[in-house]
């Protein structure tokens, strides 16, 4: 039998009128009112329709190094945008920033609105943040984040086995002495990408040397400073890099060809993401192509499938990538 408001109202003793207000999460009713009227909901299997009206994409930043003006986010913007508009749905930008003030007060208003559901941009996110997210009201997809700790439906880039095959190709080509370039700030991404390079350095018995590892910023500007002091500390570097990404690796071909070695003739270089940028450097970057739109299409789509579908099962899914030979890597 259907539970109604009116038999809600009865046992806890609050007018219907309070109780329809509480459960709609309007303001006016205080927190001990509002506990007690969804715990005697929820005990006698009270579910309220879900109107979902819009679909609400949070950006979240912790310091701004990855996402501030990439290349890469906008085409997941547009991704998310183009699905939820086709599927009747407004989309509704938001960023929250784990420095600001506000930012718990943001965080409870984001996952209280049960009007909205959420694609959650967690590019930055690490493990420590994914705490509050757990308590949300309402429905919640994880876009290019991931979490060893807690299970969101997740959409993200295969990274790992996307890493491997970069490494595989070097490998491939005759290289043998093959170096990391690595971003200071480790998102999950770096970290699993991070696993596919040392994974294929095992499988072919090639020495992961940490003279060889070189630690950068994560913007073209700070890339090329980092690999600059890099290089004025490193005698002797490999005939090829890995790096975690195209801006990483583009500002660091600038510093490796000021400091005299030709790319690549002396060392060569394979980026991820293949933003255009890459395309068009000198010489032009071979890259891992990540399917930026089409990752933002499937997180709508498959967060419409969780709000219409209760018992949907939770799933984290791996968007597969295509390997871009270009111009930066020779056979050796």
């Amino acid at each position: 039998m259907k539970v109604s408001i009116r038999k809600i109202s009865e046992i806890t003793g609050f007018s219907p009128a309070t109780v329809s207000n509480a459960l709609n999460r309007k303001r006016g009713v205080n927190a001990e009112t509002s506990e007690k009227i969804f715990r005697v909901a929820e005990e006698l299997g009270y579910r309220m329709e879900e109107k979902i009206k819009k679909i609400r994409f949070v950006i979240f930043r912790r310091s701004g190094l990855i996402i501030d003006d990439s290349p890469f986010h906008p085409a997941v913007i547009e991704g998310v945008e183009h699905q939820a508009k086709s599927m009747g749905y407004e989309t509704v930008f938001c960023h929250v920033d784990i420095n600001d003030a506000q930012y718990q007060m943001q965080i409870n208003e984001i996952l209280s609105d049960t009007e909205s559901a959420v694609v959650l941009l967690g590019t930055e996110m690490l493990e420590e943040d994914f705490e509050p997210f757990t308590q949300a009201k309402n429905k919640i997809i994880l876009l290019d984040g991931w979490s060893d700790r807690y299970f969101f439906d997740s959409v993200l880039i295969s990274n790992t086995d996307s890493a491997a095959k970069a490494v595989e190709y070097l490998a491939g080509k005759g290289h043998k002495d093959i170096g990391y370039i690595q971003g200071d700030f480790r998102i999950q991404a770096f970290r699993y990408r991070e696993i596919g390079f040392k994974r294929v350095m095992e499988r072919y018995g090639l020495p992961v040397r940490p003279e060889y590892i070189a630690t950068v910023g994560t913007r073209i500007e700070t890339a090329y400073e980092g690999m600059k002091r890099y290089l004025d500390e490193t005698p002797v570097i490999p005939t090829a890099y890995f790096a975690d990404n195209d801006t990483i690796a583009i500002g660091a071909m600038r510093a490796i060809k000021e400091y005299g070695y030709g790319i690549p003739e002396d060392v060569s270089i394979i980026g991820f993401d293949n933003i255009s940028f890459g395309a068009i450097s000198d010489p032009p970057l071979t890259t891992i192509n990540v399917y930026k739109r089409e990752m933002g299409e499937t997180a709508v789509r498959e967060l419409v499938l969780a709000i219409e579908d209760p018992k949907k099962v939770r799933m984290k899914i791996q968007v597969c990538t295509d390997f871009v030979e270009r111009g930066s890597v020779r056979k050796i």
